[in-house]
């Protein structure tokens, strides 16, 4: 009988060493109402970020175009947030036209606010956002009270986003991707390893994609990092990349 007991223990225990999870919402607009104001690269870029991030978990939900809506990325955003528990990890990616304050989505404006309170609000041990997107570094200001470092820091979360307030952020036809976007797939899919221990860490990434993006932009876009401290150990990929089963 203790022998039984004492295995039940070890398959619940193996059980919770797994139960941690990433859960990745990826949305990407290059066909808006209006051929002038389509892009070139952002629909590419979101698919190529969720072949990076398929190597890391299955937990992977995309929106291109016009299924970029508010009412759609507020809902998967939600079930999301809603699924997620202590241990888990949530990733949202947006690459697309971007406004000060606002993610640019084929219907309407979404304020960064709203992106900001729902991942605060979730369980999730750690969230993490990307934004290719001209003047990302204004969801600086997504908190309430305009102090969002405070709440990022007390809800685990972090943001690494493509431009400064002031700057836009550019793509490249010789590259087929945005500058931010490329650099952050290069960095997860090894280059951001400094310290060669085959992990890539929030902070390593972040270092390696503000260098790429200021060399490739002729030093005019400068991406931005904010978060809590502790974000900055948080691993984003591990290589070589787990084996699917």
């Amino acid at each position: 009988m203790k022998r039984i007991i004492f295995a039940l223990m070890l398959a619940l225990m193996a059980v919770g060493a797994i139960q941690a999870r990433t859960f990745v919402l990826i949305t990407g607009v290059s066909n808006y109402y209006g051929a002038a104001n389509d892009l070139g690269q952002t629909t590419k870029d979101a698919k190529n970020f969720r072949d990076v991030m398929a190597t890391q978990t299955k937990d992977i939900t995309i929106l291109t175009s016009k299924n970029v809506t508010y009412d759609n990325v507020m809902e998967k955003l939600s079930a999301i947030c809603n699924r997620a528990q202590a241990k888990d990890r949530i990733i949202f990616f947006y690459s697309g036209h971007g406004a000060p304050g606002y993610i640019c989505a084929t219907d309407r404006l979404i304020p960064y606010e709203d992106v900001v309170e729902k991942l605060s609000k979730s369980a999730a041990g750690e969230k993490i956002v990307f934004v290719d997107a001209c003047f990302a570094g204004t969801m600086t200001n997504a908190a309430t009270g305009n102090a969002w470092a405070t709440t990022a820091g007390k809800n685990g979360m972090a943001f690494l986003l493509a431009s400064a307030p002031q700057e836009v952020s550019a793509e490249s036809p010789f590259l087929g991707a945005g500058y931010f976007t490329q650099a952050l797939i290069k960095g997860i899919r090894g280059k951001a390893d400094f310290n060669g221990d085959k992990k890539i860490t929030m902070a390593e990434l972040a270092k390696y994609v503000i260098k790429d993006v200021k060399i490739h932009s002729n030093d005019t876009q400068h991406p931005k990092l904010v978060g809590s401290k502790s974000m900055a150990k948080a691993v984003i990929a591990t290589w070589p990349a787990p084996v699917k089963k």
